[in-house]
């Protein structure tokens, strides 16, 4: 006769076949729809992001809302932005939304949003301690259902400033809203680097486009 115990390893074998693929199933909805991971592989956000940094990304948050000034994005990347055909996603700060005038640079070389000056404490200063937020000027209108995005290191990003310095077509230099991935929202690789990617204080207080 099998005891109680022999007959609860049984089950337990049984079902683990079961349990495993439930697990299997869970994590790639999980993957396809609420979180993915995304590792960095340019220096175009550096210090905020560096180079094999592994972000977590929130792909369910812009299903109740629009991406927002300040919030870091990952999206599928306009053929015209990609140097291989193969870098299909990119990281970058919404700089701004729909309606937004957009300028750089104003008297103390900071990009103005809706005439609201960004005090851009998180950018890259490598290259100098006291260039412009931008390398290039530009005096824009983001187009409805778009976004400007830059980099953080804005003198080594293919970002919305880059393609408007080249095309000067204000449509080609935004991404579509419907083009966003997800927003990142944490830094969890290297352990020693892990911080929370929540929006600058900078961003606050902008005004509504006129």
């Amino acid at each position: 006769m099998i005891d109680e115990q022999t007959q609860r390893r049984s089950t337990f074998w049984r079902e683990l076949p079961i349990l495993l693929g439930v697990a299997i199933v869970v994590a790639i909805l999980v993957r396809a729809f609420v979180l993915q991971t995304f590792y960095i592989p340019s220096e175009s956000m550096e210090h905020t992001l560096n180079i094999n940094d592994r972000v977590l990304v929130n792909k369910l948050v812009y299903d109740f809302r629009a991406p927002q000034r300040g919030e870091i994005v990952v999206f599928n990347s306009p053929p015209s932005w990609r140097g291989e055909p193969t870098e299909t996603d990119f990281i970058k700060r919404v700089i701004g939304i729909g309606g937004d005038h957009v300028r750089c640079c104003d008297a103390r070389h900071r990009i103005t949003v809706n005439g609201k000056a960004l005090d851009e404490a998180y950018l890259n200063h490598d290259d100098g301690p006291n260039l412009a937020s931008s390398p290039d000027p530009f005096d824009i209108v983001v187009p409805a259902g778009r976004l400007w995005v830059m980099g953080d290191n804005r003198y080594h990003s293919g970002d919305s400033r880059d393609q408007y310095k080249s095309s000067k077509d204000v449509v080609a230099s935004t991404i579509a809203v419907d083009a966003v991935v997800g927003r990142a929202f944490v830094t969890f690789w290297p352990f020693d680097r892990a911080q929370w990617l929540s929006v600058p204080d900078t961003f606050s207080g902008i005004p509504n486009p006129r």
